[in-house]
């Protein structure tokens, strides 16, 4: 029976901070567990056979406001500053996205001015003072035609539901811009890991204090493992056994391919919303900053979630959020167990949001009382990942 002071579940951005602050700060032990046979979650990244740098879960663009954060994650990687554009493809050709003067020129086919395209915008936007949906939101900005073009199916297919069934949150998160700022994210600090997420990762987890176990189900440790309190980050519901059903999710599928040629694309990302069955292709080398004489492109395929797939994205839809109210009052009992996270809270969150979120549980758990039982070097046979 090994004892530990904590199990982690999950060795992504909740569960690594966590896991680093309570060893590094407080002298906590803890045993870190993830199925996955890698750290670093959905942010993890390598290096494929032909010497590209790509993300394995789908491009994770790092950006944030907070200082805090920042300051934070330094301690473990030096920073790639970079913006992050994307395009869209639609009607035989690149649109420059999110809207901005620039896609506005484009569609009337000359210069235009800020003060044009918002007098114009007033025209086309259908006046809607409480937008309740995904639809209301974009229409009431920039009118049907706009929406269409570059909204409805692409939300279509990325959440296979009408937008107007999904939160107003899904397409409101996307800024409509007057100015020539094509930028995709407007936070002051846009940044990648200088040596890849997985790099990070493994530095906030190098501590005495830590063990790591991956290719593990906790559900096989738990039992055998001795443990004052667990954090958990995976899906609320799979914790409780889906004793109210199953959360819906949206899944997705990557297909990668390596080119011989320097770009593939004239931008990172660009988006896809008409009949293709994929909704973007990603090309990182253009954020990397890599110098190859070849690159990788990925497209992603939206898919169905189930118990052979990974739950990507919750969907943002009162029929869902009111299945996981259920969860997440059950949760308030467990007074042994954190939920932290996207997928133990149910929401999407940014990474800096969940970096964020872990320090605030951190800072939580620090003032709850506290048995001592005096174990500080958890396994002599450490079991700590390093990348």
């Amino acid at each position: 029976m090994r004892e530990y002071d904590y199990l982690i579940v999950g060795a992504g951005f909740a569960g690594s901070v966590l896991a680093e602050r309570l060893a590094s700060q407080l002298g906590r032990t803890c045993l870190v567990v993830d199925k996955r046979k890698h750290v670093a979650g959905n942010a993890h990244d390598n290096t494929n056979r032909d010497g590209v740098l790509t993300h394995t879960y789908g491009p994770h663009y790092f950006r944030t406001n907070s200082d805090r954060i920042v300051d934070y994650l330094s301690q473990f990687t030096d920073w790639h500053e970079v913006e992050y554009k994307i395009l869209s493809y639609t009607h035989g050709k690149y649109w420059q996205f999110p809207i901005n003067l620039n896609t506005f020129e484009q569609f009337l086919g000359r210069p235009s001015t800020s003060e044009e395209m918002q007098a114009t915008l007033d025209q086309w936007r259908v006046p809607i003072e409480h937008p309740k949906n995904s639809e209301e939101v974009i229409i009431s900005q920039v009118g049907v035609e706009l929406y269409e073009m570059f909204f409805k199916n692409y939300t279509t297919k990325q959440w296979k539901r009408d937008p107007k069934e999904l939160d107003a949150s899904v397409c409101g998160r996307i800024p409509v811009r007057t100015n020539r700022d094509d930028r995709y994210l407007s936070d002051r600090f846009q940044a990648l890991p200088k040596d890849g997420y997985t790099t990070m990762f493994g530095r906030m987890l190098d501590h005495e204090l830590i063990d790591v176990e991956l290719d593990t189900d906790y559900r096989r440790i738990k039992d055998v493992v001795r443990y004052q309190h667990m954090i958990y980050t995976g899906p609320i519901d799979e914790y409780f056994g889906r004793c109210y059903g199953q959360l819906p999710y949206r899944s997705l599928r990557f297909e990668p391919e390596t080119i011989q040629t320097e770009y593939f694309q004239p931008a990172m990302q660009v988006n896809y919303p008409n009949s293709e069955a994929f909704t973007r292709i990603v090309e990182l080398k253009h954020a990397t900053g890599q110098k190859l004489p070849v690159t990788t492109i990925v497209r992603e395929y939206p898919e169905d979630y189930g118990f052979n797939s990974e739950p990507y994205y919750p969907i943002p839809a009162p029929d869902a959020m009111a299945k996981y109210e259920k969860y997440r009052l059950r949760a308030e009992m467990e007074t042994q167990v954190s939920f932290v996270g996207r997928l133990a809270t149910y929401r999407y969150y940014n990474m800096d949001q969940v970096v964020g979120m872990a320090l605030a549980e951190f800072e939580k758990l620090s003032k709850r009382p506290w048995v001592d039982r005096q174990i500080r070097i958890a396994n002599p046979q450490r079991r700590t990942h390093v990348a």
